[in-house]
């Protein structure tokens, strides 16, 4: 049989129970709030460049294999032509058409008309040819209505292809003389014969000296 003891004892558990769920049931539930945190806005990758275009510049040439020319047979080289002196700029007074100019035939000698020199394998104005260009010069103002015909001549030594070259940079060295003194370059003809017409025959310097020359003729009208 259950003592008194044994009684107070489940009375008092029941009691503290009791409290205990009253307590319980007046203390209110605490909810902590969620807080929602934003994702990081995703990192930019930067897009890789594209390799830059290349335009071709208009000058620019197409690239190929480079092709290396072949050499020459020693049978086809042409020889190297002998090296001149470059030829006098040409005058800039209108001259006559090859239909308009006179024949060197019908051109005549004139005393009063000396002919100039030059030094070997040269074409300048030496300063005694200047003088006598001057006194020619006097001639052909005086005579305003001649035409004039310059030869140039060389000397023996050297081809015949190079000294008809040299004979035509000495009678073009004299016209321009001329025309820098007031004489129309429409009034003067020029004919080189290079070394195919000697003053003198003979192998020497003196000789070959007379022979360097440009020769003046005249046309009267």
């Amino acid at each position: 049989m259950m003592t008194n003891r044994s009684r107070w004892r489940r009375f008092a558990v029941a009691l503290v129970a009791m409290a205990l769920a009253v307590s319980c049931a007046k203390r209110p539930t605490t909810i902590e709030p969620t807080v929602r945190v934003a994702a990081p806005p995703p990192t930019a990758v930067p897009a890789k460049p594209d390799p830059p275009t290349r335009v071709p510049t208009p000058d620019a040439a197409p690239e190929g294999p480079r092709i290396t020319p072949l050499p020459l047979p020693e049978s086809s080289r042409s020889e190297p032509a002998p090296v001149l002196p470059a030829p006098p700029p040409a005058a800039s007074a209108p001259a006559l058409s090859g239909a308009q100019r006179p024949a060197p035939s019908e051109f005549a000698e004139v005393r009063e008309l000396q002919d100039i020199f030059f030094d070997f394998d040269r074409y300048a104005i030496r300063a005694d040819a200047e003088r006598t260009l001057s006194q020619n010069i006097e001639w052909m103002q005086s005579n305003p209505n001649a035409l004039i015909l310059i030869e140039g001549h060389c000397d023996e030594r050297g081809t015949s292809e190079y000294n008809l070259a040299l004979g035509e940079r000495r009678a073009h060295a004299t016209r321009n003389f001329l025309v820098s003194r007031g004489i129309r370059a429409d009034r003067v003809t020029l004919v080189s014969y290079g070394k195919e017409r000697p003053m003198c025959g003979e192998q020497n310097e003196n000789c070959w000296a007379r022979n360097r020359r440009a020769h003046f003729l005249a046309k009267r009208q």
